[in-house]
This record gives structure tokens, C-alpha cells and sequence, in this order.
């Protein structure tokens, strides 16, 4: 694939996911606007952006992201949703700040992201929005309860808005990944099989494919990377 010469917004990019995604479309030769929660380093090479400490479930801090990463790349051509959570927690003796607090982390900073950028998609005249979902949205399993639930919305929000769009050169597409084979989820379920699981880089494949000018007529997917969980 060839991504030379588009400007794509990475949210999460801190995360093993994010950083995933970022090198991926890197070596595609994508010029990137890298956003995260918390700090990130100085540029080191030129097409790369960072904007750190940006709390995405403020849709005002969202705009100013997205106007400065318009401002200093002069264009933007994608947006990959990576900013999300993950939090385990039993519905029986849990709270519902728990489920307030995935709605924030998974949907509400997707859409704010969503909004924030698309006036710079639409004026780009085409554009790609990629959201990561999650299996768990089709089928949520025991201490899932809110984390799916708050993933089944990032895919409504992904099927809602790619109708919206789809007269307008834009397409929104989501994954929907089963486990990720990072190092904090080896860390918490150390006897799983890990070669069973989804190497960040292999989801991030399947978003570049998502950007590509190759994925125009794909629109409204959630596409399913689960390997062999």
C-alpha cells in the first residue's frame, strides 16, 4: 500500500495498540498527527505531529487538537480512533460509575474525535474514519458488561455516521479485535496461549487497509481480527 502524501490522526498513539498503528502507517509513508492522554516526545523525524495531554472526552480540547494537526500538516485525509479502555468488573456489586467511566474512554472520545475532524475530511473531499471496536460488542463475556456495552456503541456510532457520510467521500469503517497480544494483557491472564491472540501489528495492517485508496467502496464494516481466540 502507498499512503504517501495523506494526512491521517492517530488517537491513543501512546498505547501498544497506537504505537502499532502509528509505525504501521509510517512505513506506508503517511505523514501522522499522533494524539494521547498523556505525554508525548518531541518530534524525531519529519511527518510526525504529537500533541500530548489531550483529554478527547472534552469536545473542546478535541477541536483544538484537530485544528492544530490541520494547522501544521495543512490537510487531513483520515482519523483512526485508537483511545479507549478496558475495565473488568462484574455487574453484581459493581458501580455504574464503572459503566459511566467506558462510555467516556470508548464512545464519547470517538465521537468527539469524529466530530472534531470531520469539517477538515469533508473539505479534503474524501477521507477515512477507522474506530477500533472490540469482539466483545457481538458477544460479551462475564465482567464485560459495561466495556462491551461501551464497544457495541463505537460500532453503532461506526454504522450510524458511515450512512451519514457515504454521499460525501467519506467512509467509516471499525475492527473489531478479539485479544491483544500486549504486554499488560500477558500480564493478566499469564496461562493463556499468547500465539493464540492478535499481535498489535496485525490489527494495524488491517487499518492501513481501511485508509488505502484500494478500501473506497468499503463503508459501514465492522470487521472482525480475531486470530484464533
Amino acid at each position: 500500500m502507498n499512503l504517501s502524501g495523506k494526512v491521517l490522526v492517530v488517537t491513543g498513539s501512546g498505547g501498544a495498540l497506537g504505537q502499532a498503528v502509528a509505525a504501521t502507517l509510517r512505513s506506508y509513508g503517511a505523514t501522522l498527527a499522533l494524539i494521547d492522554h498523556g505525554a508525548v516526545p518531541a518530534p524525531v523525524a519529519a511527518g510526525l505531529f504529537h500533541y500530548g495531554g489531550i483529554d478527547l472526552t472534552d469536545g473542546a480540547a478535541a477541536r483544538a487538537a484537530m485544528d492544530r494537526a490541520f494547522k501544521d500538516a495543512g490537510r487531513l485525509d483520515g482519523l483512526i480512533n485508537v483511545a479507549g479502555g478496558f475495565h473488568f468488573e462484574e455487574v453484581a456489586g459493581g458501580t455504574l460509575d464503572s459503566w459511566d467511566a467506558m462510555y467516556r474512554l470508548n464512545v464519547r472520545t470517538a465521537v468527539a474525535s469524529c466530530q472534531a475532524a470531520l469539517p477538515y475530511l469533508l473539505q479534503a473531499g474524501s477521507g477515512r474514519i477507522v474506530n477500533v471496536g472490540a469482539m466483545g460488542a457481538v458477544k460479551a463475556g462475564r465482567g464485560m458488561g459495561a466495556y462491551a456495552a461501551s464497544k457495541a456503541g463505537v460500532a453503532k456510532l461506526t454504522e450510524a455516521l458511515a450512512e451519514e457520510l457515504k454521499n460525501r467521500g467519506i467512509t467509516v469503517n471499525a475492527i473489531l479485535p478479539s485479544t491483544l497480544d500486549t504486554p499488560k494483557n500477558r500480564l493478566d491472564m499469564p496461562k493463556a496461549d499468547f500465539s493464540r491472540w492478535v499481535a498489535p501489528v496485525e490489527a494495524a495492517e488491517v487499518i492501513a487497509f481501511l485508509v488505502s485508496d484500494a478500501a473506497r467502496a468499503v463503508t459501514g464494516a465492522l470487521i472482525p481480527v480475531v486470530g484464533r481466540v
